[in-house]
């Protein structure tokens, strides 16, 4: 599970960082840029999924995340259609009479959450498809700001996941799909979805946004950019949502352990079948 707390326990060691930079700078009495070398990668094993822990600074990555989110605060909210909540960040999808509502928390960055879609993401269509439940999407940009990998690809996709949205429920879902497949979906240190392009090409693989224009344009122009941002604040304010692949049936969290998602089909569906409404 990518979790979204991690770069808080290393404030101490950043403001040390800052601190020396600042004292060096005086001393030298020049601009002199810092290289932070070396990379240090945690292999961590969760429930049939992989997450990485990389420590690899990089301050060029970082400036497109602080120049992605202030151009968007800059823009006028859009609301997707197809959404619901004052800020459109309500996104159900599925038979609205369903009794039972399963919550899916995800970051499009988030390898782990790749994994899940891999292996479960078709039964989860299914079940959807089948009436079993309702989803609720809540979307995570968490990534974009961990210290040790930073970037835009996490909201710069989330708004493009806001453009097919308007197109439709099902191109939202076979987008996200297709954003999530192994040949598209980059390794966790790789922004490569802070690309436009990137984000248009996978969208040929799409059939209802082959070709679209209107979404290509919604991309290109970052129309749902403010969406994105203003989604990512909701899923920072569930605060018992700590990282990404999480769920939550009918508001009870899905765990095969304390902390661990299902990641495969037979531990996701005797979890809900456990936890339906009859």
């Amino acid at each position: 599970m990518s979790n979204r707390n991690s770069h808080q326990n290393k404030q101490a060691a950043r403001e040390r960082l800052r601190a020396e930079r600042e004292r060096q700078a005086k001393k030298e009495r020049m601009r002199r840029q810092l290289f932070v070398g070396g990379a240090v990668v945690a292999v961590l094993a969760i429930a049939g999924g992989i997450g990485y822990a990389v420590t690899n600074m990089n301050t060029g990555t970082d400036n497109v995340n602080q120049k992605w989110q202030a151009a968007a605060k800059k823009q006028s909210l859009v609301k997707p259609a197809n959404t619901s909540g004052p800020q459109g960040t309500t996104v159900v999808i599925g038979d609205k009479k369903s009794k039972n509502t399963l919550h899916v928390y995800e970051d499009m960055r988030c390898p782990v959450c790749a994994q899940f879609e891999k292996f479960t993401g078709p039964t989860v269509l299914k079940d959807i498809k089948d009436g079993t439940f309702k989803a609720q999407f809540t979307m995570g940009t968490f990534l974009d700001d961990n210290e040790q990998m930073p970037g835009a690809g996490s909201k710069n996709a989330l708004s493009a996941l806001g453009a097919a949205l308007n197109v439709s429920p099902q191109a939202f879902l076979d987008y996200k799909a297709a954003l999530y497949s192994p040949k598209n979906h980059p390794e966790e240190t790789d922004d490569a979805f802070a690309s436009d392009q990137k984000l248009i090409d996978v969208a040929q693989q799409v059939k209802e946004l082959k070709g679209n224009a209107a979404f290509e344009k919604a991309v290109k122009k970052g129309t749902y950019d403010r969406w994105a941002l203003a989604m990512s604040k909701t899923f920072n304010d569930t605060k018992d949502v700590t990282g990404t692949p999480s769920f939550k049936l009918n508001g009870k969290k899905l765990e095969v352990e304390k902390g661990k998602p299902p990641m495969t089909p037979d531990q996701f569906t005797p979890l809900v079948q456990q936890g339906l409404k009859k």
